[in-house]
């Protein structure tokens, strides 16, 4: 069942989990309008709530590296 509007999710993770479940379902289901555009609200209230949360993830990430992000560098055979 489609959770309702605005009902935030508990974690990233379950957002994204989420998320696949309504793609999927909207690939392969035969959904009546109303249920395919309420679903479709959903996910962009998900997909909000994952591009903030991975904003706040990064903006964490610029303080700790002193407000800048370094590129990851491996290992280097020079």
């Amino acid at each position: 069942m489609v959770k309702k509007p605005s009902e935030p999710p508990l974690s990233f993770e379950n957002a994204v989990a989420e998320l696949e479940a309504i793609v999927d379902a909207m690939e392969h289901a035969d959904l009546p309008l109303e249920e395919a555009l309420s679903r479709y609200q959903r996910g962009v209230e998900l997909l909000r709530h994952c591009q903030r949360t991975l904003g706040a993830a990064e903006q964490r990430i610029r303080v700790l590296e002193g407000e800048q992000l370094a590129d990851m560098q491996g290992d280097k055979d020079d």
